[in-house]
């Protein structure tokens, strides 16, 4: 009898966007038949994607854009925008930096100190201009600003660090409680929290009474976690372990707790594939960066850039490929799935007859990582 030696740890498999494809539905429905509206609390959303809370996407004038154009952008409230008045001007210091230097200049800009004075004028900035104010900020400063940023008007609080939980151990200072800070802020304004990649997480985030959960550590064009950490789940296996807890805690309590998947989504394949997974909405960086409306001009870099020991993100060049209306609407100019996102996503709900986003959670997906190669010879050897 052969002998079974005992394991220290049994892994599973995890799932990317280029490891699984959606199921073309049974019966298919015109694309302009479907409903893509995303609903966060009592807020309703035309289009279901969130442009990400960092400096090279979002300022004041592309969050009223974009409010316009549908979606909801959101203000990194520890970022350029709170630091400091002349933001125009650091953020270019930054976009200019020499490579060598880029690390060293993204911790000198974001060791100036938060000016509580500024958070309240960039809420009112983007409440002046018609949008909806969505403002994001860490754990250790969400007391002080979510109460400075609700003063001000902001319709949605978000509260997103790498990795988040519903318990956190420090020395340092009095741990955040959700449950506390849902009693403390306006029930009309929405908490999101994240960032959290499996069930266990999500459902003690979804019991301690937030609107919605961000999922998704570490797979940002611009973040180097999994590089530097080695921490993170992907994309398409950590939707579904939410999801999964989404559904459970629905059960129990009759409340739907919407998911946004955050980093990773590249093009509109990825986004379909998002939703198909169990996703709300999706959180959008790079993509959004390269719009002509983007404060990056062109460059994209991540939230954890500033550590002062232990940076964890890099400035990119994504270039400037086209407008906001054109990357979410069309009319596209490149093959590559990267403009018209919203008529990508409708279009794939028809092939699915998915008449919502809630339809669109329950369509088949199969594993087929030779889904983007299977046929392609000539356009992976540039033949055109």
């Amino acid at each position: 009898m052969a002998r079974v030696e005992p394991q220290f740890k049994q892994l599973t498999h995890s799932y990317g966007f280029d490891d699984v494809a959606i199921v073309p539905g049974d019966v298919t429905l015109n694309p302009d038949q479907t409903n893509i509206f995303f609903q966060l609390s009592s807020l309703t959303f035309t289009i279901p994607i969130v442009a990400a809370a960092m400096d090279a996407v979002v300022d004041p004038a592309f969050a009223v854009h974009f409010s316009r154009m549908g979606g909801m952008a959101v203000l990194n409230l520890e970022g350029v925008q709170s630091r400091y008045q002349n933001t125009e001007e650091v953020v270019r210091g930054i976009v200019q930096a020499p490579v060598s230097d880029v690390t060293g200049v993204l911790q000198k800009v974001y060791s100036e100190p938060i000016k509580e004075s500024l958070v309240g004028e960039r809420v009112r900035h983007i409440k002046e201009g018609g949008g909806i104010c969505a403002v994001s900020m860490t754990p250790s400063n969400t007391k002080r600003l979510s109460a400075v940023a609700a003063e001000a008007g902001a319709d949605v609080v978000v509260v997103q660090a790498t990795v988040t939980t519903a318990r956190h151990i420090s020395k340092s200072y009095n741990g955040l409680v959700f449950s506390e800070l849902r009693h403390s802020l306006p029930l009309n304004i929405p908490i999101v929290v994240g960032n959290c990649v499996t069930y266990r997480t999500a459902l003690e985030l979804m019991r301690n009474g937030i609107d919605a959960v961000m999922v998704g550590v570490g797979p940002g064009a611009a973040c180097t976690t999994r590089e530097v950490l080695g921490v993170g789940v992907p994309q398409v296996t950590a939707t579904i372990e939410c999801t999964a807890a989404r559904e459970v805690y629905f059960k129990e309590t009759g409340r739907y707790v919407a998911l946004i998947t955050d980093g990773g989504i590249r093009n509109g394949g990825d986004l379909c594939k998002a939703m198909a997974c169990g996703a709300d909405a999706v959180m959008l960086g790079s993509t959004l960066a390269r719009t002509q409306e983007a404060p990056g001009q062109g460059y994209h870099w991540g939230m954890a850039n500033p550590h002062p020991a232990l940076p964890r993100g890099t400035r990119i060049k994504v270039g400037t490929t086209g407008s906001l209306e054109q990357v979410l609407f069309g009319p596209t100019v490149v093959t590559d799935g990267t403009q018209n996102l919203v008529g990508a996503l409708k279009t794939a709900m028809g092939m699915c007859g998915a008449f919502t986003i809630r339809d669109m959670q329950k369509v088949d997906m199969v594993i087929a990582p030779s889904i983007k190669t299977e046929g392609k010879a000539y356009q992976l050897s540039g033949a055109r």
